[in-house]
């Protein structure tokens, strides 16, 4: 396994990140209980959730996937080996707290408290924002319109509410998710001049089909020792090859639940898939460990969240970090991304 700072703190997090939103969903506690167990014997010291989880989001599976991490640590006694995060919902429906802007003083001290109940743990090694409550682009939005008369959580205000769980043990370091170039420099802007915790990473998509992190964001991530947690980087199975033809397998996330997931239903993706499945093919690589090697070895990627509803693909995924990618090989990567840029954006 491989491992990176996260931030400018003294964590080493592994380059691989074991993503857990389809348990409680697609995956029983078992399957989950059994892909935490392998990926620590495998190294991944590095755990990413939500209290929103199971995926797609419902009223009856809120919080399950946090119910099943904390079994697990109580089970299993290893809560110490693992590099913990997870996230306090942005903006939600009224089954969250009754819905609305959730980064008030009494909505994250509801949320951080239901989330150490449900890992079961004193702890939260990273604490991240979900999505920001302004009115931003994100999820693969475009057309931003702007509105001055919006009403969010000052950063300054949330910073310092946070500060008081830094203080008393319940959180260790803050992140942020599905955030802009703007709203991160902000972050950082307000942090260093009030002298409140900063933010230490940013989990945003990023994968072939998405590679527009690069613009704006890779540079500050760089700069300013704030890298990418990449989510999606097998773009929900696209970039596995599996969907290609128009296959739709029993049980994948497109079979079980297609139309959460139509940022990716767009014009150029089959082609730019079969271009990416062509070059592994004809390089001898496994589609999804060159796609996931590709994120790896970005210099402002931090770790690589992965998701899995079977052993197969956890174990495919997790050996990723042990393939090659020359420079000929990233090279036609590169000229597929120019053919037909960021399709699923």
């Amino acid at each position: 396994m491989n491992y990176k700072k996260l931030g400018n703190t003294d964590l080493k997090v592994s380059t691989i990140c074991l993503g857990t939103m389809t348990w409680g969903e697609q995956n029983s506690q078992d399957e989950g209980f059994q892909q935490m167990d392998y990926a620590i014997d495998q190294g991944v010291n590095f755990w990413d959730t939500a209290e929103l989880y199971s995926i797609p989001p419902k009223a009856e599976t809120f919080g399950y996937t946090e119910t099943i991490i904390g079994n697990w640590f109580k089970n299993s006694k290893k809560r110490d080996k693992i590099i913990l995060a997870t996230k306090v919902c942005g903006p939600m429906r009224s089954y969250v707290r009754g819905g609305g802007n959730q980064y008030g003083k009494k909505n994250l001290t509801e949320a951080i408290e239901g989330s150490l109940k449900r890992l079961q743990t004193d702890y939260i090694d990273l604490y991240q924002l979900h999505w920001p409550e302004r009115n931003t682009n994100m999820f693969g939005r475009l057309g931003y319109e702007h509105s001055a008369d919006e009403n969010w959580n000052k950063f300054e205000d949330i910073l310092e509410n946070l500060q008081k769980f830094i203080e008393a043990g319940k959180i260790r370091y803050l992140g942020l998710s599905n955030e802009t170039p703007w709203g991160v420099s902000k972050f950082l802007e307000i942090s260093k001049e009030k002298k409140l915790p900063r933010m230490m990473s940013i989990q945003n998509p990023y994968n072939l089909l998405n590679r527009s992190y690069e613009v704006g964001l890779a540079e500050i991530s760089v700069r300013n020792e704030i890298g990418l947690l990449a989510y999606s980087p097998l773009a929900i199975g696209y970039l596995t090859g599996k969907y290609r033809n128009n296959e739709k397998p029993k049980k994948s996330r497109l079979d079980h639940d297609y139309n959460f997931w139509t940022r990716y239903n767009k014009p150029n993706r089959e082609n730019a898939v079969e271009a990416y499945y062509q070059i592994s093919k004809e390089n001898n690589l496994d589609m999804a460990q060159m796609s996931l090697k590709f994120c790896e070895i970005q210099p402002f990627v931090t770790s690589v969240i992965i998701g899995a509803t079977t052993m197969q693909q956890l174990k495919t995924n997790i050996e990723s970090v042990n393939v090659k990618l020359n420079d000929k090989i990233i090279k036609s990567i590169n000229e597929i991304q120019k053919l037909y840029p960021n399709p699923c954006p």
